[in-house]
């Protein structure tokens, strides 16, 4: 394996677990505001007193357990997909923004191999409220695989997963690439780390803007407790417009001001662990 590729796992592995461990307690309660039966929660404000209140502290990191462990495969891949997608997309180091989102929408398509599974246990954790018949992450892994098996258990909302992460990536890693190109206008090529946050924030707000109401179809097709049928296309299409007779076009966006919330110390913290840590490499492999 080439040794620029084995940086980028690296790196991309330490980023990871920097997202998972800051943005974690918001990202619960996106989840619940996707997923909550209607009339639970009276917005993300109720959604976090009721958490606190009933489960404690640390029911607002629930789930974690599956994007900390996964956590390193997936952005490992994201990484090195996205450095080995800029060959692809042009030989020169220099891409247009085009380019960049076309590289970022292919670093999102391999993304969801990975990204699917360890999304579908976060949600279905998340989705607990702190019943006596909550489960643990090893014992939702088994159900789901003894009931469903992998493809309609483990790989539940792969393709909704797929169709997000293109979109989701190609708007992230457009609006980093142009926040951090503009400061290096200001201050050449070594930016200050406080830009270096401020265009991982710029990625991912622009992450959710841009894939949003895919993600509130993917969690609720991951937490429902029968598998989608049908094409990929019909249960889509089925979850959406159920969507729609539930909560009209604004259930499409539930739970987004939380999500935007996380987006920018999540972000910041993941490229400034990622950054950080490939300029060590860099250092101490000379590539």
């Amino acid at each position: 394996m080439d040794l620029r590729t084995v940086n980028e796992l690296i790196a991309g592995s330490v980023g990871g677990a920097a997202q998972v461990i800051v943005g974690q307690p918001l990202d619960t309660i996106k989840t619940r505001a996707q997923v909550a039966p209607k009339g639970m929660f009276n917005g993300p404000m109720d959604i976090l007193k009721q958490t606190l209140r009933n489960e404690g502290f640390l029911a607002l990191y629930k789930g974690m357990a599956s994007p900390l462990m996964g956590i390193a495969g997936v952005n490992s891949l994201l990484f090195a997909a996205y450095a080995a997608s800029k060959r692809v997309v042009s030989p020169f180091p220099e891409l247009s923004l085009q380019q960049i989102a076309v590289a970022g929408a292919m670093a999102g398509a391999a993304n969801a191999i990975l990204a699917s599974p360890v999304e579908m246990f976060k949600v279905r954790m998340q989705g607990q409220y702190g019943s006596k018949d909550d489960k643990t992450l090893r014992a939702t892994v088994r159900d789901m695989w003894v009931k469903y098996g992998f493809r309609n258990g483990i790989m539940r909302g792969y393709w909704i997963t797929f169709a997000r992460e293109i979109p989701a990536y190609a708007g992230f890693y457009t609006a980093y690439e142009f926040s951090k190109r503009r400061f290096a206008k200001r201050y050449g090529k070594d930016i200050p780390v406080w830009a270096v946050l401020a265009s991982g924030s710029t990625g991912g707000l622009a992450y959710w803007l841009s894939s949003y109401p895919l993600d509130v179809i993917k969690s609720r097709v991951q937490l429902r407790d029968a598998p989608p049928v049908g094409t990929p296309v019909r249960y889509i299409a089925h979850e959406f417009n159920a969507i729609l007779a539930e909560s009209g076009f604004s259930g499409l966006f539930k739970g987004l001001t939380p999500s935007l919330l996380r987006s920018i110390p999540a972000a910041a913290s993941t490229f400034a662990a990622f950054e950080i840590t490939r300029e060590y490499l860099l250092a101490y492999t000379g590539v």
